[in-house]
């Protein structure tokens, strides 16, 4: 079953949850649901080993009202 990016775009946002991981299989899901993600600019990656990538949201960035 496939994750619903979108879902932790918006828990990341929120506060609910402080991170997410994506695999290499996944990330083309994930692109589509970040790149229509209207705070794209504050959620943050970090690449690991095979490939994976761990996602938060930073909260602090900027403060001008993005």
């Amino acid at each position: 079953m496939a994750e619903d990016f979108t879902d932790l775009l918006n828990q990341l946002k929120d506060g609910k949850i402080d991170q997410f991981e994506v695999t290499p299989a996944s990330f083309p899901a994930f692109q589509k649901a970040f790149m229509a993600f209207d705070t794209r600019k504050r959620v943050v990656g970090q690449a690991h080993k095979d490939g994976k990538l761990v996602y938060h949201y930073d909260h602090d960035a900027g403060n001008s009202g993005e």
